[in-house]
């Protein structure tokens, strides 16, 4: 399915009734990777999940991207659906600092947090150093180059030696990515602002996910944001990389499952 919002022809999927479940993906991935969320939490709830700018089978933008941007094109596309009530969002990675993002500038909009594989503060000095190499990788090689970089680092050594149909699905997912796209994310993570100063205003309850075997983001950073979000949730998923919701999806569902009955 289709909207015409901000300019550009976003791809998205909704399924199910009830309480509204946005799920935003990480990079450089698309609506495809919530599926196994998508297919089971939709015979109670009302789940969506768009392809961002550029990813899936959205439509390319080109020009500046930030993530205010993109939580823009997520609550434009929750108001195209007439879906006035806030609803439950669900970030991973650069999903997830596009949620804080949304939570900042529409709190209203927002009835709980789940913050998956993700961390508050913005990129340090290497970290946008290493953002223009994979730009410059992207404008030159493509997102073949892109995808063959990241896939070593996304998944558990586990889920490599026991899951190689989840391997290939991630990468073809990955390598669908527009060069325009992997760039425009690539920017709006690099000139992210730091959340941390925020986290301890944040009222909504709160969930955060994180895989034992996480290669791109440490434990860590998971357990600071728990720390700083009052009355936050934390749940550590084994045999999961930086991926939870692909390598484990029944204990992802279930911890979602979970948060959202107590809401």
């Amino acid at each position: 399915m289709f909207l015409e919002i901000n300019g550009f022809r976003m791809a998205y999927e909704s399924l199910g009734k009830g309480i509204p479940l946005l799920f935003i993906h990480g990079f450089p991935l698309n609506r495809r990777m919530w599926d196994p969320q998508m297919q089971s939490l939709s015979h109670h709830l009302r789940v969506l999940a768009p392809d961002l700018r550029g990813h899936g089978d959205s439509e390319s933008v080109e020009g500046p991207c930030n993530l205010d941007m993109l939580a823009d094109d997520c609550v434009k596309m929750l108001d195209a659906l007439d879906i006035p009530q806030p609803a439950v969002v669900c970030g991973l990675s650069m999903g997830g600092y596009t949620t804080l993002a949304m939570y900042r500038r529409y709190p209203e909009r927002i009835r709980g947090l789940i913050l998956a594989a993700t961390r508050a503060g913005a990129d340090s000095p290497d970290g946008k150093a290493n953002r223009d190499k994979a730009i410059s990788q992207a404008e030159k090689d493509g997102a073949a180059a892109t995808a063959a970089s990241m896939l070593p680092k996304l998944m558990s050594p586990k889920t490599y030696k026991s899951n190689p149909d989840l391997i290939k699905q991630v990468e073809r997912i990955m390598t669908s990515t527009s060069v325009t796209g992997i760039i425009g994310a690539l920017e709006s993570m690099k000139t992210r602002p730091d959340s941390t100063p925020y986290l301890g205003e944040i009222t909504v309850p709160t969930l955060i996910i994180h895989g034992e075997d996480d290669q791109l983001i440490p434990f860590q950073e998971a357990q600071s944001m728990h720390a700083a979000i009052p009355g936050s949730t934390l749940v550590l998923i084994s045999s999961a990389g930086h991926l939870p919701n692909l390598e484990q999806p029944e204990l992802f569902n279930q911890a979602v499952d979970e948060f959202i009955e107590k809401l």
